[in-house]
């Protein structure tokens, strides 16, 4: 079998194509990095802006459960309202009754042929008398009811008023901040839904899931002091030599953010301000 026969030029294209696989991969584990660094500058000039806001949208959100709640109460009082109304009108009817049956009772007394027949007739007259009595204290245990609950609303509907004036004031404060940090705040989440996609389904979740877990929201941190710039546990030299070639995503250690060097830093900082 004749000999291959190799030149300069071939053994340079052949360093090349065995070359190029390992830079294809270094300079996608770059760009990779430089992408989860950038979303996290982002990110973290997002929640800056949440902050501005503070508590108000929690506070807004309060105060609608609340006046709801009391509108709830209100309607409630009013529903209260119109039964004992309703049983007023149907105990007003009973006393019609009673009064009209009393009416007849004392004209058959004029016609009773005994004693005997009077007194029942006269004890049929006295318990439509208490019958009465009895739907009159009824109506009126029902009317004093009545005006403790307009009184009740009367107090739920001020309170309702000074909610919503707090309601407003709050709304316009929201509303004044978020107008003079929405144009930032769109510029950033078009950002952020742009770097999202140069980066891989799995280091995307895993980043958004270490972004959730963390206090301060940072999922990718540069290397500070020779320590993690998240929770500042050293970085071994060898460890730290590593994340400089940029061949692989990696992790500290200790709380699991992902690691970056300044010159991913930087390139992130410049893709934040184009």
């Amino acid at each position: 079998m004749p000999k291959k026969v190799t030149t300069p030029e071939v053994e340079e294209q052949a360093v090349v194509e065995t070359v190029r696989p390992v830079l294809d991969v270094d300079i996608a584990i770059e760009r990779r990095l430089e992408a989860l660094y950038t979303l996290q500058l982002v990110d973290s000039e997002i929640d800056k802006i949440q902050i501005i806001r503070g508590e108000l949208p929690q506070a807004i959100q309060d105060l609608e459960d609340e006046i709801a709640g009391l509108q709830t109460r209100i309607d409630n009082f009013k529903g209260s309202i119109d039964e004992q109304n309703a049983n007023i009108s149907k105990r007003n009817e009973e006393i019609l009754t009673h009064q009209a049956m009393i009416k007849k009772y004392e004209k058959q007394q004029d016609n009773v042929r005994n004693n005997r027949e009077f007194e029942a007739i006269n004890k049929e007259i006295e318990f439509q008398k208490l019958e009465i009595q009895l739907c009159e204290r009824r109506n009126s245990d029902a009317n004093k009811k009545i005006t403790e609950l307009k009184e009740h609303i009367e107090a739920a509907e001020l309170l309702i008023k000074n909610r919503q004036l707090e309601l407003d004031s709050k709304k316009s404060e929201l509303d004044g901040i978020i107008e003079e940090t929405k144009k930032d705040e769109v510029r950033l989440l078009n950002k952020s839904k742009e770097m999202e996609q140069y980066i891989d389904e799995r280091y995307l979740t895993g980043y958004k899931r270490i972004r959730k877990q963390a206090r301060n929201g940072l999922a990718v941190v540069t290397i500070d002091r020779d320590a993690c710039g998240g929770c500042f546990s050293k970085i071994p030299p060898q460890r730290q030599s590593e994340i400089k070639m940029h061949k692989k995503v990696i992790v500290c250690e200790h709380c699991g953010r992902i690691l970056v060097d300044d010159d991913i830093a930087k390139k992130a900082h410049a893709n934040i301000e184009k």
